[in-house]
């Protein structure tokens, strides 16, 4: 069986507006289930596509300082 999870995530957000790809997103995130974390993922992947060279600079600076707080 050949599942491309990378498009079932993107065809089960395709028609949701910033509303709803927001409450994906905290739902996600407040529930802490493993099993979403390939859907964050896929929507880390799109941010960052968009993103300019200092939107990225700025989300690894963030990214430091989350994990550097998270493991301590």
């Amino acid at each position: 069986m050949d599942l491309n999870i990378r498009k079932a995530i993107l065809h089960n957000l395709t028609n949701n507006d910033q509303n709803q790809l927001e409450e994906t997103i905290v739902d996600a995130i407040q529930a802490g289930e493993e099993k979403m974390l390939p859907g964050l993922g896929v929507l880390f992947e799109l941010i960052w596509q968009q993103s300019s060279p200092e939107d990225k600079q700025e989300m690894v600076q963030a990214l430091e300082q989350g994990v550097k707080q998270a493991t301590n």
